[in-house]
């Protein structure tokens, strides 16, 4: 019998492919970001999409990846920050999988992203600290209707463990 998915979200730079990739190959499912995935469908880069196409055109291709996902068994996926914005696309991964939310602060945020030498097309800011902060409060209330997991001071091995424990409750 196929097992649900196991969807990751949250805000950019919590995580979730790095504890997507980990916690798909500790129980045998196939890992997929939907970032990732879009960039590989469409041949360029998310930050190319924003600046030649809009966010909106992104949120679209967003959507038609959830609904092929949705169709789909024993993944687990991340989504990008926004995905879940919509709540058709909540509504859609919600049918086939179980949303776990990865949490951090602003500065945690902005610290591994810097880090890892990223550029995101919604920080492209002056004050990204700032715009970090301004977009955790406006998708608050999205975020909070998933089960929460605060990844402050966590492994992603410990993360693992974390969601493993939830599922099996």
């Amino acid at each position: 019998m196929p097992q649900p998915n196991i969807i990751l979200t949250g805000f950019m730079g919590t995580g979730k492919s790095t504890v997507g990739r980990l916690l798909a190959e500790k129980i045998g499912y196939r890992f997929v970001d939907t970032d990732t995935l879009i960039e590989q469908q469409t041949k360029t880069t998310i930050s190319e999409i924003f600046a030649a196409q809009g966010e909106k055109t992104f949120r679209q291709l967003e959507t038609d990846l959830v609904e092929k996902l949705a169709a789909e068994n024993e993944l687990v996926i991340a989504t990008g920050g926004g995905l879940v914005l919509n709540q058709d696309n909540v509504a859609e991964l919600s049918r086939t999988g179980q949303i776990f939310c990865l949490t951090a602060s602003a500065e945690d945020i902005l610290q591994r992203i810097t880090r890892q030498g990223d550029t995101r097309p919604l920080l492209q800011d002056e004050n990204p600290l700032q715009k970090i902060t301004s977009l955790l409060q406006q998708r608050y209330h999205v975020y909070r209707q998933f089960q929460q997991l605060s990844t402050r001071g966590k492994t992603p091995e410990k993360l693992v463990e974390e969601i493993l424990a939830l599922i099996r409750k």
